[in-house]
């Protein structure tokens, strides 16, 4: 499946999924993802920033499990999306997931995000397993280029352990 969106006849965004048919068979104990070793959320602070600065924060839920916004080097937060992306339409784990695959870029900020912006050109999400509960972790880190671009990548997990991996390719530029 893949969705195009438009502005003034010009692609802006372009979204595709691949959905993989899910066989259930009896699996030996190794296929399992590997246990979360972090905090879960409700041990865990929220950021220190104040996270109501824009309209879909608002909407977002963080916790603190290691390093934090703001703060340089990999990081770890839980994320859950506290309302409907569409009124009366409840989220799913899945759609959760994304939701926070998505802060990538902000959870382990190389540069001071006064100085700098660096967002996504893209983001790709990839599951070992369906994610299951309110609350994804997000376990993430960014590298940097000499030549003002980057990646970001993180581990996805939920409360039964670490379930796929999500990447984005981050564009910099100071403010």
């Amino acid at each position: 499946m893949s969705v195009r969106l438009l502005a003034d006849g010009a692609e802006v965004v372009r979204a595709s999924a691949l959905r993989i048919r899910i066989d259930p068979k009896e699996m030996p104990a190794i296929a399992s993802g590997p246990p979360v070793t972090l905090a879960m959320p409700e041990l865990c602070g929220p950021p220190e920033f104040l996270a109501t600065e824009t309209p879909f924060l608002k909407g977002i839920e963080m916790r603190t499990a290691k390093g934090g916004f703001r703060i340089p080097g990999p990081a770890a937060v839980w994320y859950r999306a506290a309302r409907p992306i569409v009124e009366g339409a409840e989220i799913s784990p899945l759609m959760r997931a994304v939701i926070a695959a998505d802060f990538c870029n902000g959870t382990s900020s190389v540069f001071d995000m006064n100085d700098w912006t660096f967002i996504n050109a893209d983001l790709t999400v990839s599951l070992g397993r369906e994610p299951a509960g309110e609350w994804v972790l997000l376990d993430a880190e960014t590298w940097i280029g000499p030549d003002s671009i980057g990646i970001a990548a993180a581990r996805l997990a939920d409360r039964q352990g670490y379930f796929g991996r999500a990447v984005q390719s981050i564009i910099f530029e100071k403010r």
